[in-house]
């Protein structure tokens, strides 16, 4: 809370911490969350596959992280942010690399955006289960990449990530595939948070951060 402490004592009271989850993933949404600690406030904002390819993802998580703060029933008058600034939103800010490790609201945020996000990942495995959604959460794992090659992308993948561009330019693949920013990686290698934070974000979620 150090980062929440130096703000109070500069006078803030209600401050936001956001964050968001599936900024690298090959499909689906990217989800963001909106957190003022200690009071259980919290809210999602989620923008969708055809807005990421529309407006590409940087924006598009803006947009989710701008939609959460204004959607606070509890008005914040700072925001904590995990490495990113939102500039379409009047309020006094402070982005923090690695927040989600070194500021509390800002982990409270992610854990219920990544609670939410791998709701809706498994909603969709039972919708498209060839691609494993459930598990990898829309991530390149070596599962994902096979169903790619063997069954194509599904309106759920984002037509503007390079591997799903390739594929629809009638691109091969190749099996030793690795992206700079979207690595090959084996399914247990999935986001670590994965099996780290099973925690519903409408109950316990404070109780995640010890």
């Amino acid at each position: 809370m150090r980062h929440e402490r130096e703000l109070r004592l500069a006078g803030y009271q209600h401050i936001a911490g956001i964050d968001e989850v599936g900024r690298g993933s090959l499909a689906g949404p990217v989800v963001a969350a909106a957190v003022i600690l200690p009071e259980r406030h919290r809210i999602r904002g989620i923008r969708e596959v055809e807005v990421i390819d529309k407006i590409n993802i940087l924006q598009a998580t803006k947009l989710a992280m701008g939609e959460a703060v204004t959607r606070l029933t509890s008005a914040p008058d700072h925001l904590v942010i995990d490495a990113l600034s939102l500039p379409y939103v009047d309020l006094p800010q402070r982005p923090i690399i690695d927040g989600d490790a070194i500021s509390a609201s800002i982990a409270a945020a992610s854990i219920v955006a990544k609670v939410t996000r791998d709701r809706i990942c498994a909603e969709f495995d039972e919708r498209y289960p060839a691609y494993g959604f459930a598990v990898n959460k829309g991530y390149g794992t070596r599962r994902h990449y096979d169903a790619l090659m063997s069954e194509g992308p599904c309106a759920w993948h984002r037509r503007s990530f390079a591997p799903i561009k390739m594929l629809l330019a009638g691109t091969q693949l190749p099996l030793d595939l690795v992206f700079d920013d979207l690595p090959l990686f084996d399914e247990y290698e999935s986001e670590p948070l994965d099996d780290a934070f099973q925690v519903d974000p409408d109950e316990d979620w404070q109780a995640a951060l010890g």
